[in-house]
């Protein structure tokens, strides 16, 4: 079996026919519903979306065989899979998290810093996080600046480590060079 993909996570019951809250992790909202049969995380079991509409921030949908509120409450929670090969192509520089995750993290030098363990975005940007051969985990901006080279035939990704901010010091040290001195800054 080829490598799941999560597209979709179920929220909450809406109204009493089987209607669910849906979030969606896909550019177009309502792809998945051209995916076919969504998997859960194991695959043991298949959801086929019956009907789906925009809300605020996510969709409301109901899946074939799932007619009564009970049944959409035992749903809450469960994230929804396709195989890898059903999603479209990406850009050059257009990434499936899933692509990313393992691949090894060397420095623009080539040592070797770690593995990509996750990718996250939080609404501030997307950060790759790096889980290290020794050291504690790095947190790193997904930009081309800090990332430069991603080799997905050579299995790994190139980090640029970022340099420490002249004059990031502990509060009391001194001033950073960068910040204006303000009225009543010594």
């Amino acid at each position: 079996m080829s490598a799941l993909v999560c597209v979709a996570r179920i929220g909450a019951a809406h109204g009493v026919r089987g209607a669910v809250k849906l979030w969606t992790f896909t550019e177009d909202p309502f792809a998945i519903k051209r995916y076919g049969p969504l998997l859960s995380k194991d695959g043991k079991r298949q959801f086929e979306v019956a009907t789906a509409r925009e809300a605020k921030d996510h969709l409301v949908a109901t899946f074939k065989g799932v007619a009564t509120r009970d049944e959409a409450e035992r749903l809450n929670g469960i994230e929804l899979y396709v195989a890898r090969e059903k999603l479209p192509a990406t850009d050059d520089d257009e990434y499936y998290h899933t692509d990313l995750i393992g691949l090894d993290a060397v420095t623009t030098t080539g040592e070797p810093l770690g593995r990509v363990f996750a990718i996250h975005n939080f609404g501030a940007g997307t950060i790759i996080e790096i889980t290290p051969l020794r050291g504690t985990t790095m947190l790193l901006p997904f930009t081309s600046a800090v990332v430069p080279e991603v080799d997905l035939a050579g299995g790994r990704v190139v980090i640029e480590l970022p340099q420490e901010i002249e004059g990031d010091k502990d509060e009391g040290e001194g001033l950073s060079p960068s910040r204006p001195r303000e009225s009543g800054d010594p």
